[in-house]
């Protein structure tokens, strides 16, 4: 057999960490889970040596890391030294981040996407284009000189990824329904953030094809007593995702955990909205022509505006069960599971059962990386 035998981890299946387990890969799938003692024949065996197994995280939201920022080139060599940075942190599926930006550099972003799913670059999923169709009340850090409406000219160019999947996040006020409507059924998957929405506007949008909240809380609308907002919106509608940057500064976690129990807990997703910053020694990074400082783990500019984070999958991992008040096993399922629904790939990835693609990272009992693979293959440790 040419197969490879994974065993003398702990390994999340249905929830919980099973010890005894073997899981067999073979080409990058996992094509059994078996007792330890029933499983022989492998071409190799690797002993996980005690190390928690858990499904490979997937992160829809990665704008950089180990100096490598995407916006500033958007090219495959840029892809893949991203994505190799954030497997050092378990990462082992993502969806590159493009924040608002020339239309023509969105074009130069899907080309580069699609030329790294053809080479093979591991962990790539798809794109995630972060504006430029966003609100200016709600800009955060974007660059509002790159703000545009939606119009439906606009479609063909925002859903002609050819490979993967596309995540577009917009404001329902600068995208009307039928936009919205026209984006979906082209296969892309529509997310909601920096937006200044009524609830009526986003409720509109909801039903027109959004189907998530890009940075749950942050910029957009608040929760009021007589006026709902996106938040309103997003806790009260119990289909869409949303995601959670767990890194004590976003948002506090009592805000959080009173989130997590308006809706369904498969509707939470970690993500990192990661900078250059991460992996690095000195994390401070130049954006579109502003110095972003790194302190204390929190991406600032000058101004004070936050900037995307300097988290890693891993950390918001440890995080969400430090914060959260959830165990290991809900945690991986926010880092793993949910995206992977969320985007629509979880007939593959985000679980460790067979038939799923060996995409895995082993963790210590601190939670911290000791291994990743991706397809079957260690890429990290």
């Amino acid at each position: 057999m040419s197969a490879t035998l994974l065993v003398g981890g702990q390994v999340l299946l249905n929830g919980a960490l099973q010890c005894g387990k073997a899981l067999v890969v073979d080409n990058g799938r996992i094509v059994a889970i078996r007792d330890a003692g029933e499983a022989a024949g492998a071409a190799e065996v690797v002993d996980m040596d005690g190390g928690i197994v858990l499904p490979g995280f997937i992160d829809v939201q990665v704008n950089g890391g180990g100096g490598h920022l995407f916006n500033a080139d958007p090219s495959v060599e840029t892809i893949r030294l991203i994505a190799q940075t954030h497997a050092r942190f378990g990462t082992t599926t993502l969806l590159p981040t493009l924040i608002s930006d020339e239309l023509d550099k969105i074009e130069a972003a899907i080309k580069a996407v699609d030329a790294a799913i053809e080479a093979g670059v591991p962990g790539i999923a798809g794109l995630h284009l972060e504006g430029p169709f966003l609100s200016t009340d709600r800009k955060g850090v974007h660059d509002e000189t790159k703000f545009r409406e939606f119009e439906e000219r606009h479609i063909d160019l925002m859903a002609s990824l050819k490979h993967g999947r596309t995540l577009v996040t917009l404001s329902p006020e600068r995208a009307a329904p039928k936009v919205i409507a026209g984006l979906k059924a082209r296969g892309v998957v529509v997310s909601a953030g920096h937006t200044n929405a009524s609830y009526e506007q986003m409720r509109a949008a909801l039903e027109a094809g959004v189907t998530g909240f890009t940075h749950l809380f942050n910029a957009m609308s608040p929760l009021n007593s007589r006026e709902p907002g996106v938040v309103g919106a997003a806790l009260e509608d119990r289909e869409s995702w949303c995601g959670l940057i767990v890194d004590g500064h976003h948002v506090s976690p009592v805000t959080m955990k009173l989130a997590m129990r308006c809706k369904p807990l498969d509707k939470f997703m970690l993500v990192t909205d990661a900078m250059p910053s991460v992996g690095m020694e000195d994390g401070s990074f130049m954006l579109q022509g502003r110095r972003i400082h790194v302190e204390d783990g929190i991406c600032i500019t000058d101004d004070g505006t936050l900037a995307g984070s300097d988290l890693d999958m891993a950390r918001a991992l440890r995080n969400a069960v430090a914060m959260l008040d959830v165990d290991i096993g809900q945690a991986s399922a926010m880092a793993s599971h949910n995206p992977a629904a969320f985007i629509g790939i979880a007939d593959d990835r985000g679980t460790i059962r067979e038939g799923a693609m060996a995409d895995l990272v082993v963790l210590d009992e601190q939670m911290h990386v000791r291994s990743t693979w991706i397809g079957g293959v260690k890429v990290h440790g």
